[in-house]
């Protein structure tokens, strides 16, 4: 899906919750989510802001600014929760370096 496509379909299933997920060094998931109208064309090219330091072995606390870009072909309704949850599986970037 593209990113049109993803909000479209989060609006066309009444979608109560974003779930971003990722996966910090060690292969763990983790995620945190966000309102369906946290969410646009722009959050797939420019990112969501989270504490970096927050997540084990990310960042230290001075430098934890972190970027998730989320992935649009990843988008999926989650099965298993009991408000309507689309979930994104995202990639991490520096905001200062872009890697």
């Amino acid at each position: 899906m593209t990113p049109k496509e993803v909000l479209d379909y989060a609006k066309k299933n009444n979608v109560q919750i974003i779930d971003v997920k990722f996966t910090d060094l060690f292969g763990t998931w983790q995620h945190f989510s966000i309102t369906p109208h946290q969410l646009s064309e722009e959050t797939f090219e420019e990112g969501l802001g989270f504490d970096g330091s927050s997540i084990r072995g990310f960042q230290t606390i001075n430098e934890s600014d972190m970027l998730l870009i989320p992935d649009s072909k990843t988008a999926f309704l989650d099965p298993f929760t009991q408000v309507p949850t689309l979930s994104l599986i995202c990639n991490i970037k520096d905001p200062i370096t872009g890697e």
